[in-house]
């Protein structure tokens, strides 16, 4: 045997393509040649490739060895491709067997010694290799987050030497299990809110419809607070879910844990962030925030303080859910289906309407400080909330609030309601679907008329205003949209800031 293939998958985005690597050993000059677009860390693998078979006790090929990476326009990156290939001149060079490589995909990077080293963004690998009826060969330290994607059909490998065992029957590897899935973060407990019994009612909205929502008031009201807890109450993850948002952290520089696994994500990125760092990028690029936060929440804190260029990238993937981050050599799509939750002071100084500080801006400041959050991005946002400063009494002798059990319980039920009703969340309605799932009374329907000629809405905004009256009904448990929920829902379009 001169010739052998073995099927691997290359890191691009979420996506993991199949790599067919194909080894043909011939006479001539000892030499290994890599071809097939392969970037430096690839073209090394001939150095660790060699030393590897070596110190694992087999014999490298005196002789003209190729390495083909098709398909040939695909950039290959990373160290993964070192075992598959290793693999490969064993199997052309008859010291195992090249029909024992079918069935399987393979990934892993060699140390000199013949050791396999962990990769990472391998969990897409294991998924893609799940979907085309192929099992995984992969470093044991991956073996457990891959195993939740493709449960029975992972293999860790911690040598080459294991690798070949497992293939030539000697020493058969047992399939990786998966561990425990995460719980939601209930270290965060909604209970622990005193009073802002309006915050905690619009807390509540926004989770059951995924609404964003946009809060202001002094500092140290309890935004940050209210925004932490949000995810407490959020309805647990489905598998697809749980999949795409391991995912998108396993191809990311943050990285995935086993132990993350079912726990929506709650990324609060500091004001100081860019855009490249909020929508993703880089010369090989990775996911932002806006991905990172994927089935969970991205809050925002201090929203006029983030530069203006950073806030605009965020008003495509608020309708489209994805992101597209276009290069030279590649263009690659994340998912981006977060629900944004932002916070801001109502003036520079903060104390605007604030009656126990005085607010000294000028209205050409507060002015200013409004207009740097852009009215298209505000136009994007469900729901508006004021959140007053309590006073000391207020605090002392505020009850004690629902736990995030019982909110989410709730929360679980209206959003139930619209998966079975609609196929997705209120917020998520499209245009054509809006009208059959928000059915208004006559009396609804006036109302929402007159508050779209006094608010002077957009369409998008009056859109988001039935979709919002949609939620508050499910919480309700009414069948068709009444005045009441119409009146709360535009109640939160009237708290808009000020510009």
């Amino acid at each position: 045997m001169t010739l052998a293939v073995v099927d691997a998958r290359a890191p691009v985005g979420v996506e993991a393509p199949l790599v067919t690597i194909e080894v043909h050993i011939a006479l001539g000059l000892p030499s290994l040649a890599i071809v097939g677009l392969p970037e430096t860390a690839v073209k090394e693998a001939r150095d660790r490739v060699r030393s590897a078979i070596a110190n694992s006790g087999y014999d490298f090929p005196a002789r003209r060895i190729t390495v083909n990476l098709a398909p040939a326009d695909l950039p290959k990156v990373g160290g993964r491709f070192d075992l598959p290939i290793a693999l490969g001149i064993l199997a052309a060079s008859g010291q195992i067997s090249a029909e024992a490589l079918k069935g399987y995909e393979f990934a892993g990077e060699l140390a000199l010694t013949g050791a396999v080293r962990p990769v990472g963004g391998l969990l897409p690998a294991a998924l893609r290799a799940r979907e085309a009826g192929r099992r995984l060969v992969l470093p044991s330290e991956n073996a457990a987050e891959a195993a939740l994607a493709a449960p029975g059909s992972c293999h860790g490998v911690a040598h080459l030497l294991d690798a070949s065992a497992h293939l030539d029957g000697t020493s058969p590897i047992p399939a990786a299990t998966a561990v425990a899935h995460g719980q939601p973060r209930l270290e965060d407990d909604l209970g622990d809110v005193h009073g802002q019994q309006q915050a905690r009612r619009c807390l509540e909205i926004a989770a059951a419809g995924a609404h964003s929502l946009l809060m202001s008031g002094p500092p140290g009201t309890g935004k940050s607070m209210l925004a932490s807890r949000l995810p407490g109450i959020l309805p647990p993850m489905t598998e697809a879910e749980c999949l795409e948002t391991a995912a998108v952290r396993s191809v990311s520089d943050v990285g995935f844990t086993a132990a993350e696994w079912g726990v929506r994500p709650f990324r609060a990125p500091h004001h100081s962030a860019s855009h490249i760092a909020l929508i993703g990028g880089g010369s090989r690029p990775r996911p932002g925030e806006i991905s990172l936060a994927h089935n969970g929440v991205l809050f925002l804190d201090e929203l006029p303080e983030f530069q203006r260029a950073a806030l605009e990238v965020l008003r495509e993937p608020m309708e489209t859910r994805r992101v597209s981050i276009s290069r030279a050599s590649a263009k690659l799509t994340y998912p981006a289906e977060f629900q944004l939750v932002a916070a801001m002071n109502p003036c520079p100084c903060g104390h605007l309407g604030d009656p126990s500080a005085e607010c000294r801006c000028t209205p050409d400041q507060i002015s200013r400080y409004a207009s740097r959050i852009s009215g298209p991005l505000l136009d994007r946002i469900d729901m508006f909330l004021s959140v007053p400063r309590l006073t000391a009494a207020e605090l002392r002798h505020a009850p004690a609030g629902e736990s995030s059990a019982t909110v989410r319980a709730r929360v679980e039920a209206a959003r139930a309601c619209q998966i079975a009703r609609d196929g997705v969340p209120a917020a998520r309605l499209g245009a054509a679907r809006i009208e059959r799932a928000c059915r208004l009374s006559a009396e609804a329907s006036r109302l929402l008329d007159r508050s779209l000629e006094q608010l002077g809405l957009s369409a998008r905004a009056y859109h988001r205003c039935l979709r919002l009256a949609r939620t508050i009904a499910d919480l309700a448990g009414a069948g068709a949209v009444e005045a009441a929920h119409v009146a709360e829902a535009v109640g939160y379009r009237r708290a808009a800031p000020s510009r």
